[in-house]
């Protein structure tokens, strides 16, 4: 019985050394398999997508979605555009950043973070160049303080900036492109031949190359509930019909002063930005500060900081931005400092409220934080309208999320 058992355990042992050597020997190949398909690009992460065959870049539009998904254009090749752009959340930063949350987003290099909220890509196409108006007033422009003047311009910003994609210039990033034979060709045949011999030229149909793509309708789609009420497909509830009513009012909310741009409110389109700039007073976020290595003291000061604008009147303003799907977009404010949707109509009804309750902020439960910069406050629009009740509240928070795309509306907190 013991020489049956003793036999047995020995055939087994030899069955496996004889697969263990067998493995050895297929090791090499399935290391070289694996590195063909991650040469070739069939293995990405979330936010990268195979560039496809030259054949498939034939227009403007299909080079600027391959280069916003391709995560090569980043230092360390983990991050894209569509990283802190992601079309599954409207265009927006779904990551979380540790203590910061969603508030700012983390480079490339895994730990750096900038001191402002990614802002949403979509409905962006629609941003006017930066420009002074005939009242004086700064207009338009991407990011926060409008310092890039055109959609291209913006494009060409985070690859470049060393807390985001942190390509440490022009030539490396070219150096990227040249990488990819499908990009050559493209270049070649879109932008002129041997385009990318020039860095310069070559950054800048980079730039232009993924704008073409932002300008597509899957950015700008218009087909929230709202839209589909003006068309009269579908019906607002009688909450929303009431947050409807107040956000275009002039009389009860200040809302429309800045939140509007067509004339005639509730119009085919509108982009709910009049795309200018305001101080509303935001709070510091001091969860952002503690984390992201700002000196003691930094104050951001916003449009200020934008070459074309730079100078103290313009201190603390910062751009309006879209109302289009907003309900699936926080955090708020330009530093992602409030967390709720409905914490932002409160903190616009405590300018015209003396209840003592809403002078507190329901998610710290203390006093709103001061401004970061006093000076210069929109008093004229924020100090325009009624103090709103809870049930008013609830009917613009309502009104709100009509306004996210129908691809969206999954999002939607029910």
């Amino acid at each position: 019985m013991y020489t049956d058992m003793i036999a047995a355990l020995m055939h087994m042992r030899e069955r496996i050394r004889a697969r263990a050597r067998a493995l050895r020997a297929e090791l090499p190949l399935v290391i070289v398999v694996f590195a063909g398909v991650l040469a070739a690009g069939l293995l990405t992460d979330a936010g990268a997508r195979q560039s496809p065959p030259p054949a498939q870049i034939d227009s403007m539009e299909k080079l600027g979605e391959a280069l916003f998904f391709d995560t090569n254009l980043s230092m360390n090749r983990t991050q894209a555009c569509a990283t802190c752009h992601s079309p599954d959340h409207a265009f927006t930063d779904p990551r979380d950043s540790g203590d910061a949350g969603r508030a700012v987003s983390i480079g490339d290099d895994g730990h750096s973070m900038g001191d402002r909220n990614t802002p949403s890509a979509a409905y962006a196409m629609l941003t006017p160049d930066f420009h002074i108006n005939a009242q004086g007033k700064p207009v338009g422009g991407l990011f926060w303080d409008g310092r890039a003047k055109t959609l291209a311009d913006q494009a060409m910003g985070p690859p470049l900036n060393p807390i985001e994609m942190g390509m440490p210039d022009k030539r490396t990033a070219v150096a990227r492109l040249k990488e990819n034979a499908a990009y050559v060709s493209a270049f070649d045949s879109l932008f002129g031949k041997d385009i990318l011999r020039d860095n310069d030229k070559a950054y800048a149909a980079l730039g232009t190359a993924i704008a073409a793509f932002e300008r597509t309708k899957q950015f700008s789609a218009f087909d929230s509930k709202y839209d589909r009420y003006l068309r009269g497909e579908v019906q607002l509830t009688e909450k929303e019909e009431l947050g409807r009513v107040l956000f275009f009012s002039t009389q009860f909310t200040n809302c429309s002063r800045c939140h509007k741009l067509k004339e005639f409110g509730g119009a085919e389109g509108e982009t709910f930005t009049n795309y200018q700039y305001r101080n509303i007073g935001t709070p510091v976020n001091t969860s952002v500060r503690a984390l992201n290595g700002s000196k003691p003291g930094y104050v951001d000061t916003g449009l200020a900081q934008n070459p074309s604008a730079a100078h103290l009147a313009n201190a603390g303003m910062f751009k309006v931005p879209t109302l289009r799907n907003v309900a699936v977009t926080a955090p708020y404010m330009h530093n992602g400092v409030f967390k709720d949707l409905r914490t932002v109509v409160k903190f616009y009804n405590k300018f015209n409220s003396k209840n003592p309750r809403h002078q507190i902020n329901p998610e710290t439960g203390q006093k709103w934080g001061p401004p970061e910069i006093a000076d210069m406050l929109a008093k004229e629009e924020l100090e325009s309208g009624s103090a709103l009740d809870s049930k008013r509240i609830d009917g613009i928070v309502a009104f709100l999320k009509t306004l996210t795309d129908q691809r969206y509306e999954h999002l939607l907190e029910k």
